[in-house]
């Protein structure tokens, strides 16, 4: 009889024999365990980023760059265009009047979405979340972004675009 009830328990059973109610409770001891080991986790994770950032500062963008001939964007078009030092940044540049030139960071000053200039309105829109922003100055016009868009300083020469950073601050008003 004993023989027919060890044929019926798979061997798995046997090797393992710990009820279903019994392998999913947790207890609170190991619970608090989990819950510390993983906010140590996210706590070292924290300040190896602050660490990195300390040791591995970004660097301003130093120098003129050049972007494209002056004929390549027309009056009212936009040229999409990155700037590789530290990071690559993401800008665009925007052709606003015959001898006019602006050139600011794509990225919203709200959640960082591209933003983009819209001729037909004059204004350039972040089409997350319905920002606008001046595009002579950067500076919000309507919608959630805190704060002006980062603007570069555009110069022409010889028929060719440069941009470069402002040295005073990275907005104009």
């Amino acid at each position: 009889m004993a023989e027919d009830k060890n044929k019926q328990i798979p061997d798995w059973k046997r090797d393992f024999p710990i009820d279903q109610e019994e392998s999913t409770h947790v207890s609170r001891r190991e619970f608090a365990k989990f819950l510390g080991l993983f906010s140590g986790a996210l706590a070292l994770g924290n300040g190896a980023i602050v660490l990195n950032s300390w040791a591995f500062p970004e660097k301003d963008l130093e120098g003129e760059h050049f972007i494209c001939d002056e004929n390549e964007v027309p009056v009212g078009g936009m040229k999409q265009f990155e700037i590789r030092g530290t990071k690559e940044i993401p800008y665009i540049l925007i052709h606003l009047e015959e001898g006019e030139w602006r050139a600011f960071e794509q990225k919203c000053t709200h959640l960082a979405c591209a933003v983009r200039y819209r001729a037909d309105i004059q204004q350039i829109e972040c089409p997350c979340h319905k920002g606008y922003f001046d595009p002579r100055t950067g500076v919000v016009i309507q919608g959630p972004p805190p704060r002006p868009l980062p603007q570069l300083e555009v110069k022409v020469a010889d028929g060719k675009v440069y941009v470069k950073s402002f040295k005073d601050t990275p907005y104009t008003s």
